[in-house]
């Protein structure tokens, strides 16, 4: 048997740290807030100002705020001369912001409708829901929805749309307009793209006209100048007025979102559902919208939110939507000065909404980017 030799014995060597961490949060910190001496001193000014700024909206806000005041005696809230937040006017004022002038002993109503426009969004909001039925579902709670407010049946009292407002006409104004305002900017999306001239130029000059004027003169042409053509004896109400100029309106700008999402659909997806014989509305509702409204969603959810906001702008006509309700509960001489806690309550009501809506389209996105992968 032949000798084994051992080969050379490997010589130790010295240890050496570990590698800096590429991942985590203290790398991402590392590289974008302190990669060098600019941007470490730009971080730390940024931090000081966000830092002091917090410590002071704390104090404001939570540590020397009055939350309640006796029979609304507000001498207590002027003495802090702006140290602390006046959360009472919040607290006494609160009925009269969401619901205006709602009667007081009826403003269960109103409440009620507010929960069912919240829960009607998260049942939409859900793909399980996504059936025939879900139509059915909007038509019931809406004709309840109206039943609650004008009431006049099953012993509740009727009362006029003069005496609307606050959040309800909010969610009423928004969410009829925009239920309305997508599947007419889709036919008007598709009407700019047909090879028809005069439906085309209809739907051209539609468009160009709405987008060319602001939201305000549609309201006041609604409201003053709408009413002169209608026959003598024959009125529409002021809110079903301002309803349609804010669908009209809506419907436009969607319009061009939804023929962006049309255009930006590969040519191949239109000659392939030329070749399987599929007549022009079956291509375009069993493949050409589904693709296209898929592209688009961030800028339709945001031409949303947009809208939901815009719905304050019928304070110009005199509907009591929430932002006019805010600010006719600081008319009162007892309140006046405490303004910005009013704001800051309506403006976090707008943020929920506005903020639900944007994640709930990311997750949306996200879903169908996935599935398409």
């Amino acid at each position: 048997m032949s000798d084994i030799t051992a080969g050379p014995v490997p010589t130790p060597t010295a240890s050496r740290r570990a590698p800096i961490s590429t991942t985590g949060p203290w790398a991402w910190a590392r590289a974008n807030l302190f990669s060098g001496w600019a941007s470490t001193a730009v971080t730390l000014l940024l931090a000081y100002f966000i830092i002091t700024w917090a410590l002071g909206f704390i104090d404001w806000a939570f540590v020397n705020a009055i939350w309640s005041v006796p029979n609304n005696q507000t001498q207590a809230c002027r003495d802090l001369k702006g140290v602390g937040a006046c959360w009472a006017v919040i607290t006494e004022k609160h009925r009269f912001i969401l619901f205006g002038t709602y009667p007081y002993e009826e403003q269960w109503r109103p409440l009620l409708v507010c929960l069912l426009f919240i829960g009607l969004y998260i049942v939409s909001a859900m793909r399980r829901f996504w059936r025939a039925e879900l139509g059915l579902i909007w038509i019931v709670t809406l004709a309840v929805i109206g039943v609650l407010m004008w009431g006049g049946v099953l012993s509740m009292s009727f009362v006029p749309q003069e005496r609307w407002g606050g959040l309800p006409i909010t969610l009423i104004l928004s969410t009829f307009g925009i239920a309305f305002a997508f599947p007419l900017s889709i036919l008007v999306a598709l009407g700019r793209r047909s090879k028809m001239p005069a439906i085309k130029m209809i739907c051209i000059v539609y468009v160009e006209l709405i987008r060319g004027v602001p939201l305000i003169s549609l309201l006041f042409m609604a409201s003053v100048m709408f009413p002169l053509f209608l026959p003598d004896g024959m009125n529409i109400d002021k809110l079903l007025r301002a309803q349609v100029a804010i669908i009209l309106f809506a419907a436009a700008y969607l319009a061009e979102v939804v023929r962006a999402g049309l255009q930006a659909l590969p040519k191949g997806q239109y000659e392939a559902a030329d070749a399987m014989g599929l007549s022009y509305w079956q291509k375009t509702g069993l493949i050409v919208l589904p693709q296209a409204l898929r592209t688009v969603i961030p800028p339709l959810v945001n031409t949303f939110i947009g809208f939901f906001k815009d719905t304050s702008l019928v304070l110009i006509i005199g509907i009591f939507d929430l932002l006019t309700a805010g600010k006719t509960a600081i008319v009162e001489p007892a309140w006046q000065g405490f303004g910005v806690e009013v704001y800051i309550f309506i403006a976090l009501i707008y943020f929920c909404f506005c903020f639900a809506m944007s994640r709930y389209s990311q997750s949306l996105e996200a879903t169908l980017n996935n599935r398409r992968r």
